[in-house]
């Protein structure tokens, strides 16, 4: 069977006993990069073990490229998956490992344990990969499981928090990595809950929290969904009270309150329940009333926060 699409999920509830571990979840996603954001406990992995077929959903139905990922040893030879879990015997080398999940692949041995070599070599694992797994630090057998992803040449990646352990180095170096695979037209879906790990990649996204796609599209289109959510704005400025003043005299503030500092500026954090209407109006309420100001920023930008935000537009409650 061939489709259109990536990824296929109707009406997808994933339950353990009486725990929601993913619920009604619906996406269609044509080929490409796809980011799966989300705080930790959101569902992500359950998600990607659906779309492998480790699992089987309660409720709804799973397509991978056309086809049900479960029992599906053809479809298996088109994905590759970096787990968030270590799975590494600690006794094997970096390079047997790789060969060994090639073999099982049916690629025949010497392919097998050249093709592991270059793709160990890719993710800076080439003076290393005669070692033991055991003496690997977290990092370096993060760089063992992308390399195993990829290694029999899949045409879709899943990626489950893949960079988890490495340094800045070892993240830039990654993000090449897997920039170049989606450079030559592959497709992959990183799940991850470090919002700046996945625009390094893409800028499309799925959001999900509890269990819920609770948005999905690009970084600007999700912002266009916050712009009128309340939202806390941190502004530093020279003369904070008497701005504190022109906001609530606007009505741009339902709370609001000044910060001083021991030296520089002080700073007003207000609560607004219109943000998009207070983005708009600011700066000419500063240029009209003469305030310097040297910082506006979000004091709320967290993922979680956003995630709660979301879920209250998805509930109805905003």
């Amino acid at each position: 069977m061939t489709s259109e699409y990536l990824i296929e999920l109707d009406h997808v509830t994933k339950l353990y006993g009486t725990v929601i571990g993913v619920n009604d979840f619906n996406a269609k996603l044509k080929p490409g990069a796809y980011g799966l954001l989300g705080p930790n406990g959101a569902g992500k992995s359950t998600l990607l073990n659906l779309l492998i077929g480790q699992l089987v959903p309660t409720r709804g139905t799973v397509r991978v490229l056309g086809q049900s990922p479960r029992n599906n040893s053809a479809l298996m030879k088109k994905i590759g998956f970096c787990p968030g879990f270590e799975g590494l015997y600690a006794t094997t080398t970096g390079l047997d490992w790789v060969t060994l999940l090639l073999q099982l692949q049916g690629v025949r041995s010497r392919p097998a344990r050249d093709r592991a070599s270059d793709c160990l070599a890719l993710v800076g694992m080439a003076s290393d990969m005669n070692r033991p797994i055991a003496t690997y630090s977290r990092g370096m057998r993060q760089r063992v499981k992308l390399a195993q992803s990829f290694a029999h040449e899949p045409t879709l990646l899943f990626l489950d928090e893949p960079f988890s352990g490495l340094d800045p180095v070892g993240r830039a170096e990654m993000t090449d990595v897997l920039n170049d695979w989606i450079g030559v037209g592959k497709s992959l879906i990183i799940a991850s809950h470090v919002l700046h790990e996945i625009e390094a990649l893409t800028d499309s996204f799925l959001l999900i929290c509890g269990g819920r796609l609770l948005a999905s599209g690009t970084a600007s289109e999700v912002n266009e969904l916050l712009f009128d959510s309340p939202s806390e704005i941190e502004v530093d400025c020279s003369d904070p009270w008497r701005l504190a003043s022109v906001l609530m005299d606007r009505e741009l503030a339902v709370s609001i309150s000044v910060e001083k500092k021991s030296h520089g500026e002080d700073t007003v954090r207000l609560r607004t329940l219109r943000a998009g209407q207070l983005w708009t109006q600011l700066p000419d309420l500063i240029t009209q009333n003469g305030f310097t100001v040297t910082r506006v920023r979000s004091a709320d930008d967290s993922l979680q926060t956003l995630f709660n935000s979301l879920l209250k537009i998805h509930r109805g409650e905003i």
